[in-house]
């Protein structure tokens, strides 16, 4: 996101706080030799070996055949379909990650106890032109923003399974930071529709409405420029839509698709297209229903959607800001890009508790997305990154770690370092399966 930083406006805001089975043996004669009883389990377990080393199929999926949970992952990955019927699918835990830099999702083997020690890339599987955001279902398919339209992926047997095109008109497929095409994508709570978010370059984008059972695009709701995030409202009735370069968040009410705009712009408009200080990602807290867009680690906007009123929350980071997630006990996660001024602080993963105490992170380079485990105690960062600084690789922070004796200044008595795990091309979107 290329632009010219604009003034930081004054505001008034709180103090700074089972394998397939072998090739039966012949029938034994009554009379066998002890050599030829050794050659034939000799051949047997070479068989056995065959069905353990890799799957055979086309599609364009690469991988390496799936180790079974709790297994460390196999090495380098190889061309092949899905695992092949009866064999181990892939592990709970496993990473997916979508390769802005290519036109593949990356599986990813998360390490030891998740910890991204010993961890590894296990498979890839062919998506479409520049895939920026992704979502997984309970079903195991995965939906995955591209350029060319939204992939569906079988996460289990790791293979594509439809490709469904936009209705909307994006012009030539192309690739970088302002490609035409899906960006933010989210499920509906039922599971029922898919919604992502498609840039127009040069233009107002959409939202458009994906029927998980057809997989065909149902409805299309006009919202603003480059829709970066899209998220879902707790009782699945309204779609919010991050609209990066009008400074806004559009509603869109999910049975009528009429929308509302509601402007989030805490330091103001100026500088228009060329103003760094743009909303990116958000997160909707379960409780109120509540929107959280982080600014420049110096400002957690909260959105009330039902009035469209914004109230300023402190923030510690000092750094530009994308990514966000929000764990299960309510603590949020941050990534912090990097500075964009001249006073700016580097790389960074902001960790929020629920009473706003913040603990920040370090990270070595430029990030994008954060997701969190299920239990809330490990984050998983991206390091692909929108613009140039990118690393092929996620960062694993032990938040058990960064969360402990933290304070209102951000400093903690942690001392674990995060685990740089290489995996992916340029990796944005990332989710837990």
């Amino acid at each position: 996101m290329t632009g010219v930083r604009g003034p930081r406006a004054a505001l008034a805001v709180p103090p700074r706080t089972p394998r397939t089975p072998p090739t039966p043996l012949p029938a034994r004669a009554p009379r066998t030799s002890r050599a030829h009883r050794l050659t034939l389990v000799l051949a047997a377990a070479a068989v056995l070996a065959g069905c353990a080393t890799g799957t055979t199929g086309a599609s364009g999926a690469t991988e390496a055949a799936p180790d079974a949970p709790g297994t460390t992952a196999s090495a380098a990955p190889k061309t092949s379909q899905a695992p092949a019927q009866g064999t181990a699918r892939t592990p709970r835990g496993t990473l997916l990650v979508a390769d802005f830099g290519g036109d593949t999702v990356t599986f990813v083997d998360p390490g030891r106890d998740g910890s991204g020690r010993g961890g590894k890339a296990i498979g890839s599987v062919e998506v479409g032109t520049a895939p920026y955001g992704l979502v997984v279902g309970e079903d195991g398919r995965a939906w995955v923003a591209t350029a060319e339209g939204v992939a569906v992926v079988d996460t289990q047997r790791r293979t594509r399974l439809a490709l469904v095109p936009y209705g909307t008109e994006t012009g030539p497929v192309t690739t970088g930071e302002y490609r035409g095409g899906g960006m933010g994508i989210a499920l509906a709570p039922d599971g029922r529709h898919v919604y992502v978010g498609v840039n127009v370059p040069d233009g107002n984008g959409t939202v458009e409405v994906i029927d998980t059972a057809t997989r065909e695009v149902t409805g299309t709701a006009p919202v603003g420029r480059r829709p970066f995030d899209v998220d879902v409202s707790p009782d699945g009735r309204e779609v919010y839509a991050t609209d990066h370069d009008s400074f806004d968040v559009t509603a869109v009410d999910a049975r009528t698709l009429k929308t509302r705009r509601m402007e989030v712009a805490p330091y103001g408009t100026e500088g228009g297209l060329g103003s760094w200080l743009k909303p990116h990602y958000a997160v909707v807290r379960p409780q109120d229903g509540k929107l959280l867009l982080p600014f420049e680690g110096e400002r957690l906007a909260v959105l009330d959607p039902r009035t469209g009123e914004v109230a300023i929350e402190r923030m510690t980071a000092n750094t530009h800001q994308h990514g966000a997630a929000l764990a299960a006990d309510g603590t949020l996660l941050v990534v912090g890009t990097g500075p964009i001024g001249g006073g700016d602080e580097d790389p960074s993963l902001t960790v929020r508790t629920p009473d706003g105490k913040e603990r920040i992170v370090p990270l070595d380079g430029p990030h994008e997305d954060v997701a969190v485990s299920d239990d809330g105690r490990t984050a998983y960062v991206t390091g692909g990154f929108t613009r140039d600084g990118y690393w092929n690789g996620i960062t694993v922070v032990d938040l058990e770690d960064a969360k402990s004796d933290v304070r209102n200044d951000g400093s903690s008595d942690g001392k674990r370092e995060p685990v740089r795990l290489e995996a992916g091309n340029r990796p944005l979107g990332i989710a837990i399966l």
